[in-house]
């Protein structure tokens, strides 16, 4: 699997960060999260995929990542190169990770 796909039955490991962020710097952040991930994140092991939403207000940005297992997350977490797009996130926006595990989808 390379593309997100929301699934109940998928044992993948899902991280959704949440930044609140000034909406003079969501633009900024934006930025900063997508140089991590074509730099840092798509080349790790157990990467499956990061999207990235901005809120029309310009006061939160969202980074919806999947990974094949929390031991892939928690081996990139610990990367030096992803620790430093954290600390530039950090410095702009307040974050606020957690893992999650679907539960339920609908569709139409």
């Amino acid at each position: 699997m390379t593309d997100t796909v929301i699934r109940v039955e998928d044992q993948i490991a899902t991280v959704i960060n949440v930044f609140d962020v000034d909406p003079a710097k969501q633009q900024e952040l934006v930025e900063i999260l997508k140089e991590g991930a074509e730099k840092v994140f798509k080349g790790r092991p157990g990467f499956i995929s990061v999207n990235l939403l901005a809120s029309a207000d310009g006061t939160r940005v969202v980074n919806y990542a999947q990974w094949r297992s929390p031991d892939d997350v928690k081996a990139t977490l610990a990367d030096p190169e992803a620790q430093i797009y954290a600390k530039k996130a950090g410095e702009i926006a307040k974050a606020s990770p957690h893992p999650y595990r679907v539960v339920a989808t609908y569709h139409a």
